[in-house]
């Protein structure tokens, strides 16, 4: 534990907070560990059993990922419908044929204005 010496107006007041009795049972246990921390014996927590099924679990699941054949997640199935339209999906992606949008409706009003509008434009540049 660190005391701090009080200075005011140049003058040492002394060690602030209660004095430290070296010799009693906490003191004795504090020295003890801040040794054995510096040694690196100092145990924390719960001791590990290596023959407990979940240690053996941890150590074969490490073995497996060392070799690169751990599978993470859930398995696919690719005879879902999901499966299915995202391989149809890639494929016309493959090919060049996706469409992407909404499909247009050619009877809308706007459809039809910008037809009729086209259709327009064509004949007046025919005509001049």
């Amino acid at each position: 534990m660190k005391k701090v010496v009080k200075v005011v107006k140049g003058k040492e007041l002394g060690l602030l907070g209660r004095p430290v009795n070296p010799n009693s049972k906490r003191q004795i246990r504090l020295a003890e560990l801040a040794e054995k921390r510096e040694n690196g014996t100092l145990k924390k927590g719960r001791p590990i059993d290596k023959t407990s099924k979940r240690q053996l679990r941890l150590t074969e699941l490490r073995f497996k990922r060392e070799l690169g054949i751990l599978k993470k997640g859930r398995p696919v199935n690719e005879n879902s419908n999901r499966q299915i339209r995202l391989a149809e999906l890639a494929a016309k992606r493959a090919n060049g044929t996706l469409v992407k949008g909404r499909p247009i409706n050619m009877n809308s009003k706007r459809q039809q204005r910008l037809l009729n509008k086209a259709v327009n434009d064509m004949v007046l540049e025919v005509i001049s």
